[in-house]
């Protein structure tokens, strides 16, 4: 049998005697106190037996190359594999962000004409690259909002308004950024109430934060009259990009009226989430707001692209560097493998396919959809209905779908719809891969209670308390076999920063 080669020490002495020897590299030698004073302990395993279960550790995840994650609001795309090559050439990949600028002018290229492209996307004078994340994004808009108030002798203005249908970072961003949050309720097609909105405005509003299409899956057809009352109250309309999948090509925040706009590369430009990062979110202004973006700017003259830090206004650096590169890369190729007219059938085809899927759970009357009729990439579900007549509840059909080999949308948002399920399919699902979904949610609401209120019971782990579990951990070290005392548990926790 063929033993696996990391284990077998006299294969390996065999294979260093065929090394040259000038590519050998020396060993620096560990201090005494570092080194090991017993053998380390590493079973001699059959190569087999290492290999199969790495692979069964593989086979256990479950991504978008392996099925549909149809995420609400998280835009859970396919992201091509001719982005993540070319992002690993070593000419992206080597380059160091300490380098001199001439040494790095393919780079600095890049990252100008992707916000170009944003910025003829979005209808957005300029562009920065900086943001790490959407919410990072709108952090930074918020700084920019603040500053612009600042700079008008306008500090004043302390107030930022948003829906009851918004994300949970805006009211977080405009918390970090030192804003007072009001939240306005809907209107009963799930859009932005005109007149809650004028009595709210006040010369105390700093911004508006909305998005359009908003997380119902609605688009706010009153936009126009939105952004005349925000702007008549002296106040800037801010656009969370989250949902710009549903209009590329089709319609523009610029347009709109949106003063500052972020945009989610890990979601609307196909490059990976990465399990919560690294992610990108550009933020793109208007005129009137471009002097107080973060430094450096990349600039472009006589052939030449450079960092230029010479902004007296600007907010200053709010990242590292010049962002997460490597996914302004992968979303640069994106856009150019895509093109006008692909991202236009992009938002189309992401718009058919939620649309598809709507009405037929809609039709089978097992599902309720509260709310104008009429959605965008994405729609929320309600399971009140299921609730109230067999006690199953959104989470009970989400952990049901865990044994159908299938990814739950997201659950109990927004807030507003009862027992939500938000469900997003993206452009890049087949119509038998949305059947096949489809069909699950219809078998699960006709199914035994009890089956439903058990589930999963075909996964390696069972069902799980999550709030419990984030309240009180439990750690175990599996070569002692053992639970952690409390005591342990305490400086585990200590060590790494974080509340017990």
């Amino acid at each position: 049998m063929y033993r696996c080669a990391i284990y077998d020490e006299p294969l390996l002495n065999e294979l260093e005697c065929c090394i040259p020897q000038e590519k050998k590299k020396p060993v620096a030698e560990l201090p005494t106190t570092l080194q090991r004073t017993t053998p380390l302990h590493i079973p001699n395993l059959e190569e087999i037996q290492v290999v199969r279960h790495f692979l069964r550790l593989s086979q256990m995840n479950y991504g978008i190359d392996t099925g549909m994650y149809p995420l609400g609001s998280c835009t859970m795309k396919y992201n091509p594999k001719i982005c993540e090559d070319i992002s690993r050439w070593e000419s992206f990949a080597a380059v160091h962000p300490n380098q001199d600028e001439s040494t790095v002018q393919g780079s600095l290229q890049i990252m100008y004409e992707l916000e170009q492209m944003l910025c003829e996307i979005t209808g957005m004078n300029t562009f920065t690259l900086q943001p790490a994340a959407g919410a990072q994004g709108e952090f930074t808009g918020l700084l920019l909002t603040r500053a612009y108030h600042h700079f008008n002798g306008q500090n004043h203005r302390t107030d930022v308004i948003l829906p009851d249908t918004a994300h949970g970072t805006n009211p977080a961003s405009a918390t970090m950024a030192g804003y007072t949050v009001t939240e306005i309720p809907s209107t009963q097609e799930g859009t932005v109430d005109l007149s809650v909105l004028e009595k709210t405005l006040s010369e105390k509003t700093a911004c508006f934060m909305l998005t359009n299409p908003n997380t119902l899956g609605i688009f706010e057809s009153d936009i126009c009259e939105i952004q005349k009352l925000v702007h008549n109250a002296g106040s800037l309309l801010y656009y969370d990009g989250a949902n710009m999948n549903a209009i590329m090509g089709k319609a523009r925040p610029g347009d709109m009226g949106f003063d500052i706009v972020h945009i989610n590369l890990h979601k609307t430009f196909s490059t990976p989430h990465g399990g919560g990062g690294p992610g990108a979110g550009p933020v793109g202004v208007t005129k009137k707001l471009e002097r107080f973006l973060p430094v450096p700017r990349v600039i472009h003259s006589k052939n030449n692209y450079a960092l230029d830090y010479n902004y007296m206004d600007s907010i200053g650096k709010i990242k590292g560097f010049y962002g997460n590169f490597s996914v302004l890369l992968k979303a640069y190729i994106y856009i150019l493998m895509m093109g006008q007219d692909g991202l236009t059938e992009a938002s189309e085809i992401a718009v058919l396919n939620a649309n598809y899927m709507k009405k037929k759970l809609v039709d089978s009357k097992k599902y309720d959809l509260p709310y104008k009729e009429h959605r965008t990439h994405e729609f929320v579900l309600s399971c009140e209905r299921l609730h109230q007549e067999k006690g199953i509840r959104a989470l009970d059909v989400a952990k049901r779908l865990l044994d159908y080999g299938l990814h739950p949308p997201t659950i109990y948002f927004p807030m507003i719809v009862k027992e939500a399920l938000m469900i997003e399919p993206t452009e890049s699902e087949s119509k038998t891969s949305l059947d096949n979904y489809i069909d699950a949610l219809l078998k699960i609401a006709d199914e035994d209670v009890q089956t439903v209120l058990n589930a999963p019971t075909n996964t390696k782990v069972r069902r799980l308390d999550e709030a419990l579990a984030v309240k009180n951990p439990t750690f175990t070290w599996k070569m002692k076999q053992n639970t952690f005392t409390t005591e342990e548990k305490q400086t585990c926790c200590e060590s790494a920063g974080r509340h017990h």
